[in-house]
């Protein structure tokens, strides 16, 4: 009687003590990889913003000469190539390191550009820099001094049960009640405000970090010789990951068409840092256990660097580029009076380049 209740008793434990097993599961050797996604992390934000002021040289150079179009370029595609090796190493941060840590570090990237765009685009510093990126770096400090700085193994397992958790089955149902609120105001009432266009970013963003954390931390866990590609769960955060960039990106264009850059980009590092900090409370449990002290000078840390990313990136000087092939309306040779100019709204060739080919045949007409 004994034995077979004893067997009974094995047989009915083995799934929580597997599950808590999973939960409390930590690397090896904890703190080098903290540290060591920490480090990843911020080389790949460097890298992120030294390919943009590449890229930002490349057609600084190309609209002054003038000759061939930007994509031409060899400077702009090394830009593109290092753009894609930093957000790799991005990617792969995120299997050493909390999610709720990795975003933040984002700000690394905004003071390296602007640290760059000095030094090698001679562009003025202004005291608002100095200050932006001194609450900026001491943001960060706190934010890696106070994260979590334990580190499990995302294991198949550990993101299916993550994933059937109540508390983030609830969590999902939430964002998705005011993903769909907000994108009928925005495409049904056409409400154009930066607000709403920037939450659906956020919170597609929120499952992005969710979906990367757990590709990157399953693909880790295969290079180390425990296999994870077997499993569906790692095809299913796949495809949340590619399709909720996707539609971030989507989003972020259309906010960048609408609204100044010095708008967005504070704004959209907020929201981004704000909704992936709480898919790592509610998905991976990343603040369970932490003392409070820990978790009040973290969202500290994180209130500087978003002051430091405001006062960098507000009103920042324009490069201006003209379009060669324009032709100011007052200045068209030949012509005395330019009423008559632009084509009616009506005719097909309306708002072409026919149009402005006609534009210059008649001043080169007239010049004859």
């Amino acid at each position: 009687m004994e034995n077979m209740t004893n067997s009974s008793s094995a047989h009915a434990t083995p799934p929580l003590t597997s599950v808590q097993a999973h939960r409390a599961e930590i690397m090896e050797n904890p703190l080098q990889t903290y540290l060591l996604g920490i480090i990843i992390s911020i080389c790949g934000n460097v890298l992120i913003s030294i390919s943009l002021n590449i890229q930002k040289y490349a057609h600084v150079r190309q609209s002054q000469r003038g000759s061939k179009p930007y994509y031409t370029s060899v400077m702009w595609w090394c830009g593109v190539v290092l753009m894609g090796v930093g957000e790799l190493g991005n990617f792969a941060a995120y299997g050493f390191a909390p999610a709720s840590l990795i975003a933040p570090l984002g700000c690394v990237s905004v003071i390296a550009s602007a640290i760059i765009s000095v030094v090698f685009l001679k562009e003025t510093v202004r005291p608002s820099d100095i200050v932006g990126g001194t609450l900026a770096i001491t943001g960060t400090y706190l934010l890696v001094t106070f994260a979590p700085h334990t580190s499990t193994h995302i294991t198949a397992h550990l993101v299916q049960y993550y994933a059937v958790s109540w508390h983030f089955l609830l969590y999902l149902f939430i964002e998705v009640i005011i993903f769909c609120i907000l994108l009928y105001l925005y495409k049904r009432r056409n409400v154009k405000h930066i607000v709403i266009v920037i939450l659906l970013v956020a919170l597609l963003a929120s499952l992005t970090v969710i979906s990367v954390k757990a590709v990157s931390g399953m693909i880790t866990e295969s290079m180390k010789g425990q296999l994870q590609l077997i499993y569906p769960i790692f095809y299913v955060m796949l495809v949340v990951m590619v399709a909720s960039c996707a539609f971030q990106i989507k989003f972020l264009n259309q906010a960048m068409k609408m609204f100044d850059a010095t708008e967005v980009v504070p704004i959209n590092f907020v929201f981004f840092t704000a909704s992936a900090i709480v898919a790592g409370i509610v998905f991976y449990q990343e603040f369970e256990g932490l003392a409070l002290l820990n978790i009040f000078m973290f969202l500290f840390g994180c209130l500087l660097s978003f002051l430091g990313v405001f006062l960098i990136a507000r009103n920042r000087p324009k490069i201006k580029q003209q379009d060669r092939n324009f032709i100011a309306m007052d200045r068209i040779p030949g012509r005395r009076h330019t009423d008559k100019v632009q084509p009616e709204a009506k005719t097909p060739t309306y708002g072409s380049l026919a149009a402005k080919l006609m534009c210059n045949r008649a001043g080169q007409t007239d010049e004859s």
